[in-house]
């Protein structure tokens, strides 16, 4: 006889059915009272066996409509490729790649003056407090939230150009940057997975248990950093990839 709480028993056996699409993506679960039947256990304890799996980000929970599991279609980022001016582009970065994956994008908009945080103005090597100009994006792919991006330019290069202005700039900021002679010519990536904070949960509208994803990518001109990009992505929708050296047999039929 196992040894386990009953709980713990009751999310197991309703975790092995999500895994083999007993109960495929989308679809709800039986109701707490009928789990309660099944497996002979209170509502209390069946509710605590659910609150795992709401944690673990494998189901959701909707008051008045139940517990579904989540129907998630992973977005898969080639950050290689993201904003290499040597690829052909549909707009920005952003919105190339997930035309390219067949998928629509969608975002809204905001620029802001903003002082420098202490590790933004580390990576840009500006004082901290410094004033920076901040464009912040929040993204969706088929109209979910898929990420915020938060990035941030030095005052002295951001000055008389369009990077202060509102609205967005449809080529990308890294070309449009490269034509007026500030060439991007390298990024430093810096990846790490957290819990969203209340503000990040809300705009990605991640539930319990799913934790973001952050990418922050500083580029550089030959002599200095121009900018820093700090992108929040939901955890539980993307997946990124990158591709560095000679791939030819990646490709190669077997």
């Amino acid at each position: 006889m196992s040894k386990q709480p009953k709980y713990r028993l009751v999310a197991e056996a309703l975790r092995r059915e999500i895994d083999d699409l007993t109960y495929p993506p989308g679809t709800r679960l039986p109701s707490e009272n009928d789990l309660s039947t099944r497996f002979d256990a209170s509502r209390n304890t069946v509710r605590a066996g659910l609150n795992v799996l709401v944690t673990e980000g494998l189901i959701t929970s909707s008051q008045g409509l139940g517990y579904e599991v989540r129907s998630n279609e992973v977005f898969e980022l080639n950050a290689s490729r993201f904003e290499n001016l040597d690829f052909p582009q549909q707009g920005d970065a952003y919105s190339t790649d997930v035309k390219h994956a067949g998928r629509r994008p969608s975002q809204t908009f905001r620029v802001e003056m903003q002082p420098a945080p202490p590790a933004i103005a580390e990576r840009l090597r500006v004082e901290t407090a410094s004033t920076t100009v901040l464009r912040f994006c929040h993204r969706f792919v088929d109209d979910v939230p898929w990420s915020t991006q938060a990035t941030y330019y030095p005052i002295w290069l951001a000055e008389g150009t369009r990077l202060t202005e509102p609205g967005d700039i449809a080529e990308g900021t890294t070309r449009y940057l490269a034509s007026l002679g500030v060439e991007q010519v390298g990024y430093f990536d810096e990846i790490d997975t957290r819990m969203p904070t209340p503000e990040e949960a809300r705009l990605l509208e991640v539930g319990a248990g799913v934790p973001v994803l952050t990418w922050t990518r500083t580029g550089y001109s030959t002599e200095k950093p121009i900018r820093c990009t700090v992108t929040t992505f939901r955890g539980d929708l993307n997946r990124m990839n990158y591709e560095i050296g000679d791939l030819s047999a990646r490709n190669a039929k077997a």
